[in-house]
């Protein structure tokens, strides 16, 4: 029996190797493709810091960080994942949020309290074509101004990979792990596409949040468990909660 990881590539490779570790048999379905976006800075605002809330966002500019002179600035990153990739790109100041946007909101709310960065601070949002909320906006209503610049998007994908049909067509894929809205909806409309929808959804479908889980449950999954945190680790521990009942 296999975990098919949805994610999308290269973090699925992370996540693949962790479950192996665990002793799980994985398949990959990365449901989304990531995309760079030029990134042109045209503002020529003096920024205070920067807000990040996806790994992608600093892959797809790290070419550029050096000489656009941004690795000197404090960065603030919506979790652990993405700060790693903000110390691997060369950042020295690195602020670490709960792991959502929220949380991110609230750590730049409190770095301004604490002088980390100044209440008026302009701020370089490095962002995806597609958000599912207006952080800048939220800041802004904070006295903050805040340039979003969109460096990367994420495509939907649009077919199941055949190893993937087969293991649902022979019952063989015990649980999916879904990472975000969009590619759990990419999910969906794949495997309806595949024929393989009923089965699909029969099984446990493992969330990274509860606003992941939602895009399951209306879609008439029965079995549908979200992450106590929007984390990963969090995640590991739902699938495991998830294989235990099943096997009860």
């Amino acid at each position: 029996m296999s975990i098919l990881v949805t994610r999308p590539h290269p973090d699925n490779e992370a996540t693949a190797e962790n479950l192996r570790a665990r002793g799980q048999v994985v398949l990959l379905a990365p449901m989304l493709k990531f995309e760079p976006v030029a990134f042109h800075d045209e503002s020529e605002a003096d920024y205070g810091a920067i807000i990040v809330t996806s790994a992608n966002a600093i892959r797809a500019v790290a070419p550029q960080l050096h000489e656009l002179g941004l690795l000197e600035l404090p960065l603030f990153a919506v979790g652990e994942h993405t700060a790693a990739a903000a110390r691997d790109a060369g950042f020295a100041e690195v602020t670490v949020a709960g792991g959502d946007a929220a949380a991110l909101r609230d750590k730049v709310m409190q770095g301004a309290r604490d002088k980390v960065l100044k209440k008026k601070s302009t701020l370089l949002y490095l962002a995806g074509a597609d958000l599912s909320r207006d952080l800048g906006g939220e800041l802004g209503a904070e006295g903050f101004s805040v340039v979003t610049q969109t460096t990367y998007r994420m495509t939907p994908v649009k077919i199941l990979p055949r190893d993937v049909c087969d293991g649902f067509a022979a019952h063989g894929i015990e649980a999916v792990l879904h990472y975000s809205r969009r590619s759990a909806r990419a999910f969906l409309d794949a495997a309806r596409d595949e024929g393989v929808e009923i089965s699909a959804l029969a099984i446990p479908q493992c969330c990274l949040s509860e606003t992941v889980a939602s895009v399951l449950r209306d879609a008439g999954a029965s079995q549908v468990l979200g992450a106590a945190t929007p984390d990963e680790n969090a995640l590991f521990d739902t699938l495991e909660r998830a294989l235990r009942t099943r096997l009860a």
